[in-house]
């Protein structure tokens, strides 16, 4: 592997480490989870208080912003960092899954991935030179080969002959990736599916290719969560040590803890700001849905401990109001409040790691989410 290396291991406690990945854009803390704005921007949050919650990277989709507005037109405003404004450290997917789960006409090649635009209509080739191109155009730190995504459950040679193409693929992109300048950086990704055989192929596939760092694809699909667990046990020990590995699409509180245990790095999610927007937070209880009649005529806070104004200024009788009436304002708040406690997870667990205590730490916090919320006044 003749790729320069990024990423600085400062601790591990288990399986778990903590490190610092140095992009073009700043300095990403490991463990991380990345908040997704997949058009360029968050939904129902400014970048200001995605930065303040804790966040050192976002995630940025490839699929939409090709199609709208254009990864040249794009380009040709500095780049994603400079058009949205979000001054840090931004990844950007290939657009494989999305080209795979929202395009109903689509037919998959050697070559590329022909579909029709879910805006309006027009046929467009993806290819992974083409994925990788976009991908530069906008200018994210960290780019993501062309893959293809198999839903699970699925048969055995459906997923083994997507593995192998997204192998091919994942050769391509690097290829096409070679005259990116020095700092920027391109991640392979393990295909599998469920079949922990295909899934150690896939990681020594790319791992001979060779890599700035390693994403474990194909999973919150659908599938249990045993048996994406039992997956990344099956995977992350067959990536190089010294190379971040990234869970994408994941996930709940609860699996980034379990995913951190197994040796995971990076994560990103819809979840915190989609459950927002539909009335559900994240707190240190677990999940609290602020829907419930028990918060109409509750006084108290989300959570009074919590070091982020909305969850413990605001009352749970307000935020209940503003869910009711379909205000913004109360998926706006509730937005941001996930975020926050997101990030607040992800530096107890950076911290723990960097202490030696991550176990307690995991204990612990499975212990206040077993709880519950407070109890009704």
């Amino acid at each position: 592997m003749n790729l320069p290396n990024h990423f600085e291991l400062l601790a591990t406690d288990g399986a778990a480490r903590t490190a610092r990945l140095t992009t073009p854009h700043g300095v990403v803390r490991t463990p991380a989870f990345m908040p997704v704005g997949t058009a360029g921007a968050m939904k129902g949050m400014h970048w200001r208080e995605v930065r303040e919650a804790g966040a050192d990277i976002v995630l940025g989709n490839t699929y939409h912003l090709m199609l709208r507005p254009g990864a040249e037109r794009i380009n040709g405003l500095g780049g994603l960092q400079r058009f949205t404004g979000w001054n840090g450290p931004m990844l950007t997917d290939s657009g494989g899954f999305q080209v795979m789960s929202l395009s109903d006409l689509r037919k998959i090649s050697e070559h590329a991935v022909t579909f029709r635009s879910h805006i309006d209509g027009a046929k467009i080739e993806l290819s992974p030179e083409r994925s990788i191109e976009v991908q530069r155009l906008l200018g994210s730190d960290i780019a993501m080969q062309m893959d293809e995504c198999v839903r699970l459950p699925a048969e055995r040679d459906d997923i083994d002959r997507a593995m192998r193409l997204s192998l091919r693929w994942a050769e391509r992109s690097k290829r096409a990736f070679e005259s990116a300048p020095d700092g920027y950086m391109l991640f392979g990704i393990v295909q599998g599916g469920d079949v922990p055989q295909l899934r150690h192929a896939s990681a020594q596939g790319l791992v001979e290719i060779g890599f700035h760092g390693y994403a474990i694809g194909g999973l919150a699909v659908g599938e249990p969560q045993a048996v994406m667990l039992a997956m990344i046990d099956e995977t992350a020990p067959a990536l190089p040590t010294d190379r971040p590995r990234y869970l994408m699409g994941v996930g709940t509180p609860d699996d980034i803890l379990e995913a951190v245990k197994r040796g995971v790095d990076m994560f990103d999610c819809v979840m915190p700001t989609r459950n927002g927007r539909h009335g559900v937070a994240f707190t240190r209880f677990g999940q609290v849905n602020l829907r419930n009649a028990r918060h109409a005529d509750d006084p108290r806070p989300l959570d009074e401990e919590s070091s982020w104004p909305s969850a413990c200024n605001y009352a749970r009788a307000y935020l209940h109001h503003l869910v009711k009436a379909g205000e913004t304002l109360g998926a706006m708040l509730l937005s941001e409040i996930n975020i926050a406690y997101y990030q607040f997870l992800m530096q107890g667990i950076r911290n723990a790691i960097a202490h030696g205590t991550f176990e307690e730490f995991y204990q612990r916090t499975r212990e206040d989410w077993a709880r519950g919320d407070i109890a009704p006044r």
